[in-house]
């Protein structure tokens, strides 16, 4: 079984979330096609988009699992739920999408269109001249982000919480609220049969200017002026009732047999005195036997003192508990509330050392919002955390990663800054399932960002760089971004159940944020951080080294090499190349490329006189086309 909340969000996020692989194939797809044809293209597209594809996700789910370590066990529910979504989604673009690819490939052909996406050169433009001035600015909101989320007004019952699409039931109970107000009603469970001490608890809780009033069997009335459980003697039981008083004494007979209380009838059976619910009750059932046949007067008054019994065992007292409900004059949740609560434990606490109950809406609230606070950091912590790992694997950086979770959960901390500020009250699973969504899903437009910039700057102007890196960027970002903030508006506004609201809302409003973000004001701190990125790399035991050289003129390479040749080269070389070079280069073992300038020797050869003489000229006619050029 998974929850209704799963299931009503699932829906919309597995289809938000996943349709980015998707969406990254198709690309990846249409650039081979290009030169290619669709079988050969799908094959190359999918075996280029499996690793880009798999980091993605795995940012994702490394935020969902970290729902499932809230004491709230809806969190571990929606995790599992999600998590398996997303792999499902996976296997299916990763086994079915090729396939259909080609299978509509002619189709696709015959319905393609010009670029509706425009580019963004200005943006970029903006971005690069203000990276000394807009990343301190930031650094600044998101303090002021971090002061206004934390004083968000949580709600932790959806009682009074409003949808923009209401049930007739939510109508209804507006209505009955604004009409004739609401009650809070807490209800105490003890252990049953000590009739004294309820009747104790009851009294001090009456008291009380917060208390309405109160019902138990302690203070419900039967007949004359007695309640439930007050204790009567046989002579005041039958002018109760009417019966005779002969009859009454050996009803308190049998009682106290039944009961193995011999001792209370020492001094004589006029003197017993026994609970009236309690005889009552084996009245009823002695009855019920046919041990007992009254006159129809009494037979009467005692059926209608039977049916209120019921009704009263029904609601107050099972065979182990008894409970009394208490309504209070003050709201669900206020820190009033909260500290009333806390004084009805000691009222209790003063009768029943353990094995008591204090329930209700605001109970709830009470132990939700003290849940709340260690929830909230281990979700922000292992979310976080997860996606540092995750990242500094991917980009073999410890500087980056961290760059880059400043960004989103700065984005997290503005976008739960909207219910302070406007005052609205937000559903408190609405922020913990988002909190970690959105740092694990809107990771992803951070990493297309630093992915393309860290490629681009190896062989263009770190400015040039970033502007091509936006404009390379923004389709992928603007479609998937679009794509889930859609869906999250479209949940907060399809949807009647307010946790489901609050989720689609904050999921929404925290896209835009964090793409907005991506795009104003990542790109300024990794040009402003480009210095602590290039300190902070490292290299993973038994990968490539890289190192970019620059030259011009007749080179010797041994190893592979990435960059411009006068062109574009991506090969393992072993020879001499002439000509500029601005490429990165690596070996796989441990010595280093080697590379050598204008007139260099090729390792263990000599070249002669006439050689170099030819190399010098090359050299000098490659600078003066470069010129000319």
């Amino acid at each position: 079984k998974i929850s209704f909340i799963s299931n009503a969000v699932t829906v919309v996020l597995q289809l938000a979330l996943a349709i980015d692989y998707a969406i990254i194939l198709c690309h990846r797809y249409r650039a081979e096609h290009v030169t290619k044809a669709p079988r050969e293209a799908c094959i190359d597209a999918l075996s280029k988009a499996i690793p880009e594809i798999s980091s993605s996700s795995l940012t994702t789910i490394a935020g969902l699992v970290a729902l499932a370590f809230m004491h709230f066990f809806i969190g571990r529910d929606m995790a599992v739920v999600l998590v398996k979504a997303i792999m499902l989604s996976l296997l299916s673009v990763f086994t079915l999408m090729p396939g259909l690819l080609i299978l509509f490939s002619n189709l696709i052909d015959k319905t393609v269109h010009k670029d509706l996406v425009p580019k963004i050169t200005a943006i970029g433009k903006f971005d690069v001249k203000t990276y000394k001035i807009v990343p301190f600015i930031f650094f600044a909101v998101i303090a002021f982000g971090r002061y206004f989320s934390n004083k968000c007004p949580y709600r932790y019952s959806y009682t009074d919480l409003t949808t923009v699409k209401q049930s007739e039931s939510q109508i209804a109970y507006q209505k009955i609220k604004k009409t004739y107000g609401t009650e809070n009603m807490v209800a105490i469970i003890v252990p049953a049969g000590d009739y004294t001490s309820e009747g104790e608890i009851l009294k001090e809780l009456d008291k009380c200017p917060e208390v309405s009033s109160s019902k138990g069997l302690s203070n419900v009335e039967a007949m004359d002026d007695y309640v439930l459980t007050s204790e009567l003697t046989p002579r005041q039981f039958s002018e109760m009732v009417d019966m005779d008083y002969e009859v009454v004494c050996l009803l308190y007979t049998a009682y106290a047999n039944e009961n193995s209380q011999y001792g209370r009838l020492l001094n004589g059976v006029g003197s017993y005195k026994v609970p009236l619910y309690d005889m009552f009750m084996f009245v009823k059932d002695r009855m019920e036997d046919g041990n007992i046949d009254l006159g129809n007067d009494t037979q009467k008054t005692l059926d209608d003192l039977f049916d209120q019994l019921e009704k009263a065992q029904l609601q107050l007292q099972s065979t182990d508990y008894s409970r009394m409900v208490v309504y209070l004059t003050l709201p669900e949740e206020s820190p009033e509330t909260a500290r009333f609560l806390t004084k009805m434990h000691e009222i209790v606490g003063k009768y029943y050392t353990d094995n008591f109950y204090i329930v209700g809406n605001s109970t709830s609230a009470v132990d939700l919002g003290s849940s709340f606070a260690e929830d909230n950091l281990i979700i922000s912590v292992l979310s976080a955390l997860f996606v540092i790992i995750i990242l500094l694997f991917t980009f073999q950086s410890a500087g980056l990663p961290v760059l880059l979770i400043i960004v989103i959960q700065g984005s997290i901390w503005i976008n739960f800054s909207f219910p302070y500020l406007a005052n609205t009250p937000l559903y408190f699973l609405g922020y913990l399932i988002v909190n970690s969504i959105q740092m694990g899903a809107n990771i992803d437009y951070a990493i297309v960002v630093s992915s393309h910039y860290t490629e681009l700057k190896q062989t263009l102007d770190k400015k040039d760089a970033m502007i091509e890196t936006l404009n390379v960027s923004f389709p992928t970002i603007f479609t998937s971004g679009t794509i889930l903030a859609v869906a999250g508006v479209l949940i907060s506004v399809l949807t009647t159940n307010p946790v489901i609201a609050a989720i689609g809302t904050c999921l929404g409003r925290g896209t835009i944020i964090s793409i907005v973000l991506v795009l104003g004001v990542l790109p300024q701190i990794l040009l402003l951080g480009d210095s602590i990125i290039e300190r902070t790399s490292f290299e993973m035991k038994g990968l490539s080294k890289l190192n970019r050289q620059q030259t011009k003129g007749t080179v010797y390479i041994q190893g592979r090499v990435r960059g411009y040749v006068n062109g574009v080269i991506d090969a393992d070389v072993n020879g001499v190349l002439t000509g500029q070079l601005n490429a990165l280069m690596s070996t796989t073992g441990e010595e280093k490329p080697e590379l050598l300038g204008d007139g260099a020797e090729k390792p263990d050869e000599k070249p002669d006189d006439e050689t170099k003489k030819e190399n010098k000229n090359s050299a000098k006619g490659e600078d003066k086309k470069d010129e000319e050029n």
